[in-house]
């Protein structure tokens, strides 16, 4: 039996999907007894929209009064869980807001954020966008029984609300011996706190909020859409707190930034801007410095959409080549309610995209994309293209070959499943059948970040771990033997 949520759409074709974020976070403090407090619920709920593209399994929203937390989570889109009614009911002045890819625990009701725990004092709901490597020793820190989940976030939860002192002491005494890739954001019935691990490796940005409120959101494009204006990015190794006092900022680890230079390519927003650089512009950039590393003879440059587009249009704009729509996308392909039959998925990719046979018959095309996983659908793509007349389909790729997993919250493929891992370039471009295919060079993707290279985390395309990871460490599913 399906979910009753559905399906995503990377299911209709199980051996290949994009690359996906473990999750999105949000949160919001108000003043209390001001007009807007009924409507912090709302403002989360609209954050989370705005963050959607980080994580499609769950969404959840929790709130304070003051007195009590309520927390509302279920398996779903944002849209899908949370309607007029049910934001009415939850009423309070301070809210924190996730929505979920897993990346480690199942996608299950319980693994769904925000976590809640009872603690000596009243309550704690916490959201993490990130993956932690340490989870199993940190898990041995707590008496057995206590888990009820199985993701690392349950366990970060259970040692915050279990120690002595409350979420700030806490989080001093946990948040150093904890390893990975966090930033979190969380509450007691007084107060909003944002954390980031000591190479931020994951965004996590402050804004304000009319006079007095205060916003936190893994991206800028979160702040936008409830109006509020970016204040700073909460930097590496920094714990803030946000009460009736205003913030309050702490460092609890020396900072080593280490910021994913995989946002830039995939993950973020195009109108998010990270380390105050435009993703958008640096997607453009690379387009324009790929057209240079890369050039071919050809008619038009065409985008797959959307992940393609602002590198197609650098691309285009560097080479002289007419920019143009080749394809067309399918924008209500989220979720569906069918589980494909073997027909449809042999069909694949035509769910989501469709050829534009009087814009591409007889045409020589570079085909742009922001990366290639496991290869099936750029090798759907192609046939697509040749099967409605292209002359030629030269490839372009907007990142350098993705040949590493990543454990610091995005869910790749192990380095065996990866098509990078184990092809060269030219036997990728026989696999997937193109006449031609280029990566940008890493040096280039870099330069285009406006980044230095020893602050950006590119393990998945140089295998350069900043925090080792013991084997042991690795997987999915490494608290579900342990917890029934």
């Amino acid at each position: 039996m399906p979910l009753r949520d559905g399906r995503l759409s990377h299911d209709i074709d199980p051996s290949d999907r994009s690359p996906q974020d473990a999750c999105g976070v949000f949160g919001v403090w108000v003043p209390p007894g001001e007009a807007s407090r009924a409507e912090v619920s709302k403002l989360a709920y609209y954050g989370l929209y705005a963050l959607q593209h980080r994580g499609q399994e769950s969404a959840g929203i929790a709130v304070s009064d003051g007195s009590r937390i309520v927390v509302f989570k279920d398996m779903g889109l944002v849209a899908q869980v949370f309607d007029e009614s049910v934001l009415n009911t939850l009423r309070g002045h301070i809210a924190v807001g996730h929505c979920r890819y897993s990346t480690t625990g199942s996608p299950t009701w319980e693994n769904a954020q925000p976590t809640f725990r009872s603690t000596g004092a009243g309550g704690l709901a916490l959201t993490h966008n990130g993956n932690l490597i340490n989870t199993p020793e940190l898990a041995a820190k707590l008496p057995e029984g206590v888990l009820t989940a199985t993701s690392d976030t349950e366990v970060l939860t259970a040692l915050l609300a279990t120690r002595e002192g409350g979420p700030l002491s806490a989080a001093r005494e946990i948040l150093p011996v904890t390893r990975g890739a966090y930033s979190l954001v969380f509450m007691n019935e007084s107060t909003l706190y944002a954390a980031r691990d000591p190479e931020g490796i994951r965004p996590l940005v402050l804004g304000r909020l009319g006079e007095r409120g205060w916003v936190v959101a893994s991206e800028t494009a979160g702040l936008d859409i409830v109006g509020a204006q970016f204040v700073r990015e909460i930097e590496p190794g920094e714990l803030i707190a946000i009460d009736a006092d205003g913030v309050r900022s702490e460092t609890f680890a020396e900072p080593r930034p280490k910021g994913c230079l995989f946002e830039y390519v995939y993950l973020a927003r195009p109108d998010t801007s990270i380390a105050g650089r435009s993703v958008q512009a640096t997607r453009v950039e690379v387009g324009r410095r790929l057209a240079r590393e890369h050039p071919v003879e050809a008619d038009l440059v065409i985008p797959t959409p959307e992940s393609g587009t602002p590198a197609a249009i650098g691309y285009a704009e560097a080479s002289g080549i007419p920019y143009g729509q080749g394809l067309v996308k399918n924008s209500y392909v989220g979720r569906t309610f069918i589980q494909p039959s073997q027909t449809i998925r042999q069909l694949g990719i035509r769910l989501k995209l469709n050829p534009l046979r009087e814009a591409i018959e007889g045409k020589r095309l570079v085909v742009v994309d922001d990366s290639i996983v496991r290869g099936n659908t750029q090798r759907a793509i192609v046939g697509m293209l040749r099967d409605a007349g292209a002359a030629e389909v030269h490839v372009r790729i907007s990142s350098p070959p993705v040949a590493w997993p990543c454990f610091y919250g995005i869910d790749f493929a192990s380095r065996a499943e990866l098509i990078a891992g184990n092809l060269s370039v030219e036997e990728i471009r026989d696999s997937i059948g193109a006449d031609s295919l280029g990566y940008i060079s890493l040096d280039e993707l870099i330069a285009s970040s406006k980044i230095a290279k020893d602050r950006l985390c590119r393990a998945c395309f140089d295998g350069v771990y900043p925090i080792p990871v013991e084997e042991d460490a690795r997987g999915k599913h490494l608290l579900e033997v342990t917890v029934k």
